[in-house]
Formats: structure tokens, C-alpha cells, sequence
């Protein structure tokens, strides 16, 4: 007995569907923020790369944004500094100092007042005069 055209055809359409998603998965490997310093008010952007095509792509719009640290670290509900919106950056009134915006990926939440990591992520500086 041999097998029925359809179903050879259904089993080589599952195959080529599983197959072809194993190791598709396309990553976001780092995050630039541009540009690395900037006064007052400022629109900052972001670019992310990727381990698959295209490479490098702006993530401005969706990127998660926040004032943190360094470290990568998002400040949570409690950053008074400046705000940070869609990578427009604003210094909060009466505040002197310099800012670390980050943008990147967002992690999981260490709760609502205590921030979150963002990875991989990008930093710039704002200078609050």
C-alpha cells in the first residue's frame, strides 16, 4: 500500500514550516543612543543591532526608554531628574545635574518603584543646567 499524495505533501509541509523556524529567531545584540550628550531638551534616537538582516535598524519608536544608569538599570517610578518619552528627554524643572537616559530592551521588573534592567541596552547624557 502507498501512500496517499496528500498526505506526503501535508508531511512535507509540516517539516518545511518547522524546519525552516528552527534558528530564525532574530535578536537584538546591542543598542546605540545618539547623540552621547545633549542639553535641556533633546531628541535622542536609537539604534539597534541585530544578529540577522537587516543588521541595523532605528528603534527609536520602540525601544523602552527611561532614567537610570549606566549599568543599564531603569531608575523606575521614583526618577525626578528629567523624563524621557519615545527618546525625547526633558530636564525637570529646577533640576541641575547631569541625567543618564537608557534605552534598550526591557527585563523583568524588580517592582513598580524599584526599576527594571534593560538588555542589551544604550546611554546618553543630559545636562540639566
Amino acid at each position: 500500500m502507498s501512500p496517499r499524495p496528500s498526505s506526503v505533501f501535508s508531511v512535507l509541509l509540516t517539516l518545511t514550516i518547522t524546519l525552516s523556524a528552527c534558528g530564525d529567531r532574530r535578536a537584538l545584540q546591542s543598542v546605540s543612543v545618539s547623540p552621547a550628550t545633549a542639553n535641556s531638551k533633546t531628541q535622542f534616537t536609537a539604534t539597534g543591532v541585530y544578529n540577522k538582516t537587516p543588521t541595523k535598524v532605528d528603534i527609536t519608536s520602540t525601544a523602552t526608554w527611561c532614567v537610570g544608569s549606566n549599568s543599564g538599570l531603569c531608575a523606575g517610578n521614583i526618577a525626578t531628574e528629567a523624563n524621557v518619552n519615545a527618546g525625547l528627554a526633558q530636564c525637570s524643572p529646577g533640576f541641575t545635574g547631569i541625567v543618564t537616559i537608557v534605552a534598550g530592551q526591557a527585563g523583568p521588573s524588580a517592582g513598580p518603584d524599584l526599576g527594571f534592567p534593560l538588555k542589551p541596552f544604550g546611554v546618553a547624557q543630559l545636562n540639566c543646567p
